[in-house]
């Protein structure tokens, strides 16, 4: 790593009293620091001793092949070898262990760590080093893939400082935030910055939700705590947009909401029991709000429900879920938020727009499992439906098993689109099956042709399954 100087250039004039005063002044002004100043550094002292430094090495690294992906890593060469080629019979460094570094920090005087899932994965032994330097050899309770927040389980020889979890549904946009971690190996490196957002989806799964900094996080900030001002942990630095590599001021923390509810699951026995509704869901488009006739288009969109679960005889397709446990889901990734952290067994209350109407239902909530693959059975013969521009086949056995359509989905296969049809321009696919348009069920195609001669409803409320997940589409009628 090499460290550039910078120079001060001054501007050239005779009047050296001039420059000496202009110096002065600048030194009389940053000379004494400010009332934030020594807030921050106060904090800063305060809570550093709570951060620590993760090593998680792997013993089994493959090995590249010859002439196959080199770690050229550390060598003098390296970047011009990465970009040209190494020369012909060059004897590059073969990968063997490896070793990686993230950051964490005390959860729990007792020992507990918190740091990401994917700084330890696949880890054969995971070492913390306190800010003292102490280093001691980990167990690792638990990790949670979805929400990549992982414990760990040391045995100090005094009891640590531990740090304390702050709500992060209160912090605003703007408030100031510190970032401590270990970039680079660089132990106890302090940065700060803003709430640049919050609620932000990176796509890491259903249950994370990050809050979006611009204080700098680079690699080896992973698992680091981001502070508000008060010295609470508000989010788990886990993530950086980066085309380079280096911080460009976005990173992204896990809120310590959902870091709190995940990190109390794994201490109790390692894994992470979340709540399930049995529901597929999606975002009220202002296309589907005025298919479905209402104002709004916020909530949830329930586009199936899942038989003998927790909300089967409960909710209905086209019921929109507009709260959960007074909880508003203003769309619909805030609901396997709300749900997953919500303890299995609890009677949970959901308001919901039903037929224009809002209604109250409560239903208790079970434990989540993962959609069981559905025996897979078979079709031919194709109608045209010129109204939505698209050809159409009835499900029978041969047309299951060649497209792999489960025998639990009902509906006509879309088979043909033309092109710029409303159907079309409405997202429809190859392969989806038409389960419903308006409110009739279209189970053949002389069914669906029925459906379209009676519907009343410009755009058409349209009920596909694609991929085995039924959906919602909003159809401008030709």
């Amino acid at each position: 790593m090499s460290i550039r100087k910078s120079s001060l250039l001054l501007p050239r004039t005779s009047n050296w009293m001039g420059i000496s005063a202009l110096g002065a002044a600048l030194l009389a002004t940053t000379a004494i620091p400010s009332v934030a100043d020594e807030a921050l550094a106060d904090l800063v002292e305060t809570v550093s001793p709570s951060v620590v430094t993760i090593i998680a090495e792997q013993d089994n690294v493959p090995s590249a092949a010859p002439g196959q992906n080199f770690d050229f890593d550390g060598h003098p060469f390296g970047e011009f070898f990465k970009r040209f080629g190494a020369p012909e019979g060059f004897n590059a460094p073969q990968r063997g262990p490896a070793q990686g570094l993230g950051s964490g920090f005390v959860l729990d005087e007792a020992g507990y760590i918190v740091t990401n899932h994917h700084v330890v994965d696949n880890a054969s032994t995971v070492t913390v080093r306190l800010s003292d330097d102490r280093s001691y050899e980990a167990e690792v309770v638990g990790t949670d893939p979805l929400t990549d927040i992982a414990v760990l389980k040391i045995d100090p020889d005094t009891a640590l400082q531990a740090v304390e979890l702050g709500d992060s549904d209160v912090i605003r946009v703007g408030e100031d935030v510190v970032a401590i971690g270990n970039p680079f190996g660089l132990s106890s490196t302090v940065t700060t910055g803003i709430v640049s957002a919050k609620g932000r989806n990176i796509s890491e799964g259903p249950y994370a939700e990050f809050i979006q900094t611009d204080a700098a996080i680079n690699k080896g900030n992973s698992g680091g705590p981001l502070f508000n001002m008060e010295g609470e942990v508000i989010g788990v630095n886990s993530a950086i947009y980066s085309p380079s590599g280096g911080s460009v001021g976005l990173g992204f923390a896990v809120t310590s909401n959902i870091v709190q509810h995940i990190a109390a699951d794994l201490r109790d026995d390692g894994q992470v029991s979340r709540g399930w509704l049995g529901v597929s869901i999606q975002n009220v488009s202002p296309q589907l709000a005025a298919a479905l006739g209402i104002d709004a288009s916020s909530g949830a969109l329930v586009s199936d429900v899942v038989s003998d679960s927790p909300a089967d005889g409960v909710l209905k397709q086209g019921d929109v879920i507009l709260t959960f446990n007074d909880e508003a889901v203003d769309s619909s990734s805030d609901l396997p938020i709300l749900v997953g952290t919500t303890k299995v067994g609890t009677d949970s209350t959901l308001t919901v727009l039903r037929d224009g109407k809002q209604e109250t239902l409560t239903l208790t909530v079970g434990q989540h499992q993962a959609a069981s693959a559905q025996p897979d059975t078979p079709v031919e013969a194709e109608v045209a439906g010129t109204t939505l521009g698209v050809t159409v086949a009835p499900l029978t056995e041969t047309v299951r098993a060649e497209t792999g359509i489960p025998e639990t989905v009902d509906g006509v296969v879309v088979t043909d689109l033309k092109p710029d049809s409303p159907a079309a321009k409405a997202g429809l696919q190859r392969g989806d099956v038409i389960v419903k348009l308006g409110n009739q069920e279209t189970f053949t195609p002389d069914a669906l042709k029925a459906a379209l001669d009676s519907e009343k409803t410009d755009p058409a409320l349209v009920l596909i399954n694609r991929g085995g997940s039924q959906i919602f589409v909003a159809v401008e009628l030709a």
